[in-house]
């Protein structure tokens, strides 16, 4: 089943897929001019996800938020229910007040898997009747009622994120959003801001509070939060597009084609041009 909504007026676009067949996202190539966030649950047994190009296990009953910008294929898409929404139908930066999602379940550079109990599965399972019987129900209601909803999905798969990625509630505090928004400006910055001064004074912090907060929530440094970012992108860009190694280091924000190549060895112990071989050959 695939249920559809649009908004003429904003351009928002909202999709449940509940048992498909054929549901995928390829970013760089058929799906690259709709940016929609993606929020997947399995309900069948463990299976394989590839995602940018690395197959991953994906267990069963758990939840795996994805950003606009990843590609992803299931092994079985049938045992799967998913959302996707775009910006135009709600914004999760404008209202991150509400949802407080931003820099957490997206654009942290890694991906999580969500643990649901017994207990959340009955929860997600009513909300996704709330769906089906909302999109089923075309009034003039109906776009604010499916808002609503997907507000309601994203706050419960954030607590149950917070409650198993970072349980000390004392923890979940200022200092946590502070974490989210780097994370958030590596996410739109990382192009061409490679320093963690740039983005410790952006948030008005010296580089080693910015280190010591990391440390405290036990999270990887922020120069490799920046750095793996990078890696990640030029991985993409090799594994999907055609594009040289040194349009590549330019569009990362590189200046020395050397550079990249020795700083990109460094973290994947393969050139550019090795790594898209090694994938083009498997």
């Amino acid at each position: 089943m695939k249920l559809f909504l649009t908004d003429p007026n904003s351009g928002g676009h909202l999709y449940l897929f509940n048992q498909e067949q054929h549901f995928d996202r390829h970013f760089y190539s058929k799906d690259q001019n709709n940016k929609y966030f993606t929020i997947v649950w399995n309900r069948g047994d463990e299976q394989t996800v590839t995602i940018d190009g690395e197959e991953v296990n994906f267990p069963s009953q758990r939840i795996l938020p994805l950003m606009f910008n990843q590609s992803f294929i299931f092994e079985r898409s049938s045992d799967l229910v998913a959302w996707q929404f775009n910006r135009e139908f709600y914004c999760i930066i404008d209202h991150d007040s509400e949802v407080s999602c931003v820099g957490f379940l997206f654009g942290i550079g890694h991906n999580l898997f969500i643990n649901l109990t017994e207990a959340s599965q009955q929860k997600l399972s009513l909300l996704l009747h709330m769906f089906i019987s909302e999109m089923n129900t075309a009034d003039h209601v109906q776009n604010d009622m499916l808002v609503m909803l997907l507000k309601r999905l994203i706050i419960t798969v954030t607590q149950l994120a917070k409650s198993e990625y970072i349980p000390d509630p004392k923890m979940q505090t200022d200092r946590f959003h502070l974490i989210r928004k780097f994370n958030l400006l590596v996410e739109g910055n990382f192009h061409n801001e490679h320093s963690v001064h740039f983005y410790a004074r952006q948030l008005n912090k010296s580089p080693k509070t910015l280190s010591n907060l990391f440390a405290l929530f036990q999270q990887k440094s922020p120069i490799q939060i920046i750095q793996e970012r990078i890696i990640i992108e030029a991985k993409r860009l090799l594994y999907y597009t055609d594009k040289s190694a040194k349009e590549i280091t330019y569009e990362l924000g590189f200046e020395d084609p050397a550079y990249f190549c020795n700083f990109f060895k460094k973290h994947t112990s393969y050139s550019p041009i090795g790594f898209r071989n090694k994938d083009n050959n498997n």
